[in-house]
């Protein structure tokens, strides 16, 4: 098998592929481009995100050309794959800083020193913008019947709920497959990748070329992952885990991976890190706390850097220490006089962002999971005092694993 393809599904990532066979061979005789598309729905992508952005390293590390495409012009149509509803349709500036976003994120993840393997960026908006309806029809519309188009689960899940579906939405696996024959053109790509709901799509794209351009193509899909709990994976009690420091901490993230379960830990060190598959082979009956410490690291430093996952990590430890906090843990600013209009404890959970909602705070307090300072709050009224502060600050804890310093300005 390909060393490309075989690493692809001793990896986990593999779930359904176009004409295999002749994929593999394409892979033997010459390095390829290969795309994924991501849309611009929000400023930041989460983790359900990066089992694609990992593909788009395995390409590069096997001598293939990643091309990511940034969605700037079907974000103003909405993917209906997967959704009960139409998105929220984004002002332009919104999808243009999105993209703008999005596109530093992956840079990240991506090595530009080699010229051969460095990713290409393009976004659909600079073909999708100038289309002329009529000629759009005529050209591409005709390779599509609308008996085919129910079948795909996008569409037909909607349906079959009767929910709504809007005409724009419909189009967009016809927009999908013309981004593909797009980038079959002007970038000599013969390849998509995509998550699991993306299979329509895909084979839309495959065949659309076929018929277009008499070429033949490729589309490579990724499992949906769920967690051992049953979970959707990037989503948590507290919010989505995002991928920009924005929106979540070095350390937070860090902490993400440091509580993944224990089922999930050897399956998570081949989807979202680089160690080789016969090294975590070797290692995966190791002490599991360890091996959650190495996936936190090596999966923080590829986003945000080495150091920050040292700083992480050693802030993980001064917290579940109890001792004096460092300057590593995550720390919120609170002015004196805020502090004068007499603040509880409730309104210093909501401010420090480790909870948002009253009634889970007073769940927790009642379950004596909120600490300050390492003792246990039983009083939901609770007002905090300037005599709580130690040197200007206090330590918030909720449960074991959720910490932060509180200062006072």
């Amino acid at each position: 098998m390909n060393k490309f393809l075989k690493e692809f599904k001793d990896r986990g990532f593999f779930y359904q592929c176009t004409s295999e066979d002749d994929l593999c061979n394409l892979l033997d005789k010459e390095k390829i481009n290969g795309y994924i598309g991501f849309d611009c729905t929000a400023e930041s992508l989460h983790v359900g995100s990066l089992l694609q952005i990992m593909c788009l390293r395995l390409l590069q590390k096997h001598g293939h050309r990643p091309i990511v495409l940034l969605g700037g012009g079907t974000t103003r149509i909405g993917d209906p794959s997967g959704k009960d509803k139409t998105r929220k349709i984004l002002t332009e500036r919104e999808i243009e800083k999105n993209s703008k976003n999005i596109e530093k994120i992956l840079k990240k993840f991506l090595i530009s020193k080699n010229k051969k393997t460095k990713p290409i960026f393009v976004n659909n908006y600079k073909w999708l913008k100038n289309l002329k309806y009529i000629s759009f029809l005529r050209e591409i519309g005709k390779h599509f019947t609308i008996n085919k188009m129910l079948t795909f689960d996008s569409v037909k899940t909607r349906l079959e709920r009767e929910q709504s579906l809007s005409y724009m939405e419909f189009n967009y696996m016809i927009l999908q497959a013309y981004d593909f024959l797009e980038l079959n053109k002007s970038e000599n790509c013969s390849l998509q990748i995509g998550g699991s709901d993306q299979w329509g799509n895909i084979v839309n794209g495959v065949e659309l070329i076929k018929r277009y351009s008499n070429k033949q193509v490729y589309g490579l899909t990724t499992p949906l992952i769920t967690l051992a709990s049953g979970a959707k994976m990037g989503k948590t009690a507290e919010g989505a885990i995002w991928l920009d420091k924005k929106f979540l901490s070095p350390y937070d993230y860090w902490q993400f991976w440091r509580n993944t379960d224990d089922r999930d830990v050897v399956k998570f060190l081949k989807f979202f890190t680089d160690l080789e598959i016969n090294k975590i082979d070797e290692i995966k009956n190791d002490n599991i706390n360890n091996l959650k410490i190495l996936l936190a690291n090596k999966v923080t430093s590829m986003l945000h850097g080495e150091k920050a996952a040292q700083n992480s990590e050693q802030a993980a430890r001064e917290a579940f220490s109890g001792k004096s906090l460092g300057s590593n843990i995550p720390s919120i600013k609170i002015k004196m006089a805020d502090l004068e209009k007499q603040i509880n404890i409730i309104d210093l959970v909501i401010l420090s962002k480790l909870e948002n909602s009253k009634s889970e705070i007073k769940r927790l307090i009642k379950g004596n999971a909120v600490k300050l300072n390492n003792e246990i709050i039983l009083n939901e009224k609770l007002i905090i005092k300037k005599e709580l502060f130690n040197e200007n600050y206090l330590k918030l804890s909720i449960g074991k694993k959720r910490h932060l310093k509180v200062e006072l300005n």
